[in-house]
Order: structure tokens, then sequence, then C-alpha cells
């Protein structure tokens, strides 16, 4: 527990109910304390940094929706480790009693933690691992999710590719969770239409050692390549395909974590790479603008994909506290509240679907001159199967 950073209440309900009168905060019962769970080292401590930084911009523009509660944060770094996940939820859940717990960024992580909390009455917020079973199989009335299931953004691709006119596809991805889950949905809508998946390759977790397989597309010249990769992976495997030659003459399709957050480093080589996401920086949506701005004001840098998730997951907690009048002690009450959420994302406006995750828009995106450009809406208000969930 040597990670564990507790910042005081008393501080931050100075940041976050500025402006209510002194007999408000009186009147204000015990603070609402908001478990974070997110990786502040590691590969993913970037992501987990942008989490944590748009929920609290998020909660400290609402401020006022908070009916004078003081907030308490619990940061717990969850170094993207599942062996840590069920030991610093259960200190969430019986040391800290957290009200709220966001995290984590990890699939693998997610799934310790939901052991610990799924069934409890701290509500869980997942502000980005994709896995299915969460809103699937292990759903439960107490976990939400702000971010995306790993079938939304790949779904809608299978489509895309049998609208451009490619017929044989080489997928690949990494061997766990959401890379096999990116495939397989996108597998399901391609094949479908009368797709033929010519190989697919899963390579072990976090491997970059791409050069033999770029060579094998060269070498098999399928219509198109479909793959899931993130972070430095993403970078590796878009330069690496671009040095093959391969970039302009087969396509290169992707989840759209495949150039998100990546494009400064992949330059050059992930010009017209297409891919499908619920959200672009450039997305023309009143929202986004105004976040993107109070993002850079705050921070003093532009956000992105996980920033918004963060975002959105404090904007639920704000509603819903608001639609409470402040009084979130009937664990019932608050998640009946927030499951009727409509959420006023820069992603543009989503619901919860019976599952918890959301049913949003996934963006057909293409880069051009480094910038993800909005092409159309793959698919509208797309919602997750949520197979095996028994809400």
């Amino acid at each position: 527990m040597s990670r564990i950073k507790i910042l005081a209440s008393a501080v931050l309900a100075t940041t976050l109910t500025a402006g209510l009168s002194t007999s408000a905060l009186a009147a204000a019962g015990d603070p609402v304390k908001i478990g974070i769970m997110l990786p502040f080292s590691g590969i993913y401590a970037q992501l987990g940094e942008a989490g944590r930084d748009g929920l609290k911009l998020a909660l400290k523009e609402n401020a006022s929706e908070l009916h004078g509660s003081p907030v308490e944060f619990i940061e717990l770094d969850t170094e993207a480790k599942p062996s840590r996940a069920p030991e610093l939820a259960s200190s969430m859940l019986n040391q800290h009693e957290a009200d709220f717990v966001v995290g984590p960024v990890h699939s693998g992580v997610a799934m310790g933690m939901i052991k610990m909390l799924r069934g409890k009455d701290t509500i869980m917020i997942v502000p980005n691992a994709g896995s299915a079973a969460a809103t699937g199989p292990l759903c439960s009335p107490n976990i939400f999710r702000t971010s995306f299931s790993s079938w939304q953004p790949s779904y809608p691709m299978g489509k895309v590719a049998l609208e451009k006119g490619y017929k044989k596809v080489y997928a690949i991805s990494w061997n766990y969770g959401m890379g096999r889950e990116s495939l397989d949905a996108f597998k399901e809508s391609f094949t479908a239409g009368g797709g033929e998946i010519v190989e697919e390759v899963l390579l072990p977790f976090p491997s970059t050692n791409f050069q033999s397989h770029v060579s094998d597309i060269a070498d098999q010249n399928p219509d198109a390549v479909f793959t899931f990769f993130a972070g430095g992976g993403a970078i590796k495997f878009v330069k690496d395909y671009d040095a093959m030659g391969l970039r302009g003459k087969i396509p290169l399709l992707g989840s759209g974590f495949l150039t998100e957050g990546t494009l400064q480093a992949q330059g050059e080589a992930a010009e017209g790479v297409v891919t499908g996401l619920h959200y672009a920086e450039e997305l023309d949506v009143p929202k986004n603008r105004e976040f993107r701005e109070a993002f850079n004001t705050e921070y003093g840098h532009y956000p992105d994909i996980y920033a918004v998730q963060g975002y959105d997951a404090g904007q639920a907690i704000a509603s819903t506290i608001n639609q409470l009048k402040g009084d979130i002690s009937d664990k019932q009450a608050v998640i009946s509240t927030m499951e009727k959420l409509t959420i006023d994302s820069p992603r543009g406006e989503f619901t919860f679907s019976k599952a918890h995750n959301p049913i949003q828009n996934i963006y057909l995106r293409e880069v051009k001159d480094g910038v993800n450009m909005v092409q159309s809406v793959a698919a509208e208000a797309l919602e997750d199967p949520a197979r095996g969930c028994k809400l």
C-alpha cells in the first residue's frame, strides 16, 4: 500500500464547493468519497493521469451540483498489475468506504476489482477498460462504464471494410482480452457480410516483434489489414508497416486506439490509417470544443480519449448527486438515478444500456496531415450486446 496517496477532504472541499455559503457547507453531510484506481506508474501511467485529470475537472466545473458536499479523493496506483487489484479494491471498500470507485485502465485489473466490488454498495465506474465481461457475464447493478466495450469500436469496422470492397483481410493483435475481443468483433460483422479472414495472428502481450508478421502480410497481399494495438505497440506496428512499403498499397484498418495518442510519434507513417472510435479530437461537437479549452487551461495541454472518459465519469457522479440533492446514502437510489442519466459528453450525448454500458456513436476516422479526421458516423447509438448479462 506504499503508493496510496490520500488528498484530505478539507483541502478538496475548498476547491469543489467554492462559492457555497457557510450554512450550506454546514448542512452538508459526510464527504463524498471517490476512490481512484488508475495506473500512475508503468506503461499506462499517462493514461491513468489523463483519466484522473478529466474526472477532477468535471467535478470542479460542477461543484454547484454537489449540494455543499465536500469531496475526498483516495488515489491508489494499480500499476496496471491485475495481481494488485483485489487488495486495492478491498481497501477502497472496507478501509476507505468509498462511495464511488473510478477505474481502471487495464482489463485484467478490472476483473480483479469486479471480484471485490460486484454487488456491493460502492459504485464502480470504469473509465477505460473495455473487457466484455465487465458489462457482460459479470455485469452488476453497481458497475457502470463511461468508456467503451472492446466490441464497440471494432464491430462497425467489418461493415466499413466490406463497403470499401475488401473481401480478404489479415487480422493481427496481442493475445490478451482486448486484442482477442477486438478481432472477434471485427470478424463478427465482416464474415457475416461475406468477408474472409485469411490469417489471424495473436502475439504475446506486450511483444512488439512485428517484422516477420509485416513481411508475411506483404507476401500474402490481402485486400486490407485489421488490427488492435495501442500505445507503444501501435507506434511500432504502424512504423514497421510503413517501413515495409505497405502504406498506400495494403489499407490498414483498426480499432481507434491504433492512432489515439500515438500520431505524433507515428508521424507520416500513420497517414491514411482508418479507424473506428467513440471520439476524435476534431469532433465538431460544442461540448468538445468547450471541454478541450477548459482542459488546456487547467492542465496546460489538450486532452485525449482517456481524459474524456474520466471527465464523463465525473459528470455522471455530479449529475447523480445533484438529482439526489446531495443525499447518496441510499445506494439503490444512486444506481437508479445514474442508469437514467444522459451524459453531455465531448464525444456527443450518450445514455447507459441496461447493462450500464454507453450507448454511443462510433466515428469513422482517417489520419490526414497528422490528425484523426472524422469521415462519418460508422455506427450511430451503438449498444454493446452485453452477452451473458443477467440484469
